[in-house]
């Protein structure tokens, strides 16, 4: 069974920093994109960013330039650095990860529990 693992999340002052880390486990044939969500509360859930196999990224605007995601293949793991934090970057960050279990065809979208992210004075 294919499972996400998100770490890292945490309490923070305005204009500090954090990184949350994701990894994949289980019987996974292959992944294609990995990326972070994330639904503050009374709110949709929104793209944070999203890496490719190949390494290309994508940013919401709101987080360009203040955020960076990464990934290690061999670790299956996906990573995201969050510098510069505002208070409303706080909501609950979700890990997806597009993935072919082994003995499947077709791929799956994944998600990880969530990671709450607060950014407070």
């Amino acid at each position: 069974q294919v499972q996400l693992v998100e770490s890292g999340g945490g309490l923070v002052q305005p204009g500090g920093s954090l990184s949350l880390s994701c990894a994949a486990s289980g019987s996974i044939f292959s992944i294609n994109t990995m990326g972070w969500y994330r639904q503050a509360p009374g709110k949709q859930r929104e793209l944070v960013a999203t890496i490719s196999s190949r390494g290309i990224t994508n940013y919401a605007d709101s987080v360009k330039g203040r955020f960076t995601i990464s990934r290690d293949n061999a670790k299956i793991t996906v990573y995201l650095q969050m510098n510069s934090l505002k208070p409303q970057d706080t909501a609950l960050y979700y890990c997806n990860a597009d993935i072919r279990p082994q003995g499947f065809w077709a791929r799956s979208d994944y998600w990880g529990q969530g990671t709450q992210v607060t950014v407070s004075s």
